[in-house]
């Protein structure tokens, strides 16, 4: 069974909802649980679809992630050490994004037992700039 985000919630940080749908399909892994509370960060909650898992599957879930979004034709296009954007181009031109957080309790030690979580939270608006525009005669 998977879970679809039909209408996700606006971006880490940011308040206002995405103006439209995106359709993400998130694969429910073994080993993970959707998190309503995104590990008790109640701001972070009202903002993404978060799952748990242990610290010492979080690798091995991330990249199932990868893999199934790559399958859905996103691309991941930046990230950091925890934190991944994906973007697919859209019919008709310009992109939809999501972002992908990986992080765990800050006030608890790092154990390979311990909860660490996954947040899913689209980027509303377009990142992608239409076609590229010619350059001007000289």
């Amino acid at each position: 069974m998977s879970m679809m985000i039909l209408a996700a919630t606006a971006a880490l940080g940011l308040q206002a909802a995405p103006a439209a749908p995106m359709d993400l399909i998130i694969p429910e892994l073994p080993g993970t649980a959707g998190d309503p509370t995104c590990g008790g960060n109640a701001a972070l909650a009202a903002q993404a679809f978060c799952v748990s898992t242990t610290q010492a599957a979080m690798q091995g879930v991330a990249d199932q992630y990868d893999a199934a979004f790559r399958a859905q034709g996103w691309i991941a296009a930046s990230g950091e050490a925890n934190l991944t954007v994906y973007v697919r181009r859209k019919e008709g031109g310009g992109c939809a994004a999501f972002q992908l957080l990986a992080f765990a309790d800050p006030n608890r030690p790092a154990a390979p037992g311990a909860a660490g979580y996954f947040a899913f939270a689209t980027i509303p608006g377009d990142i992608c700039t239409g076609s590229p525009t010619a350059a001007a005669p000289q």
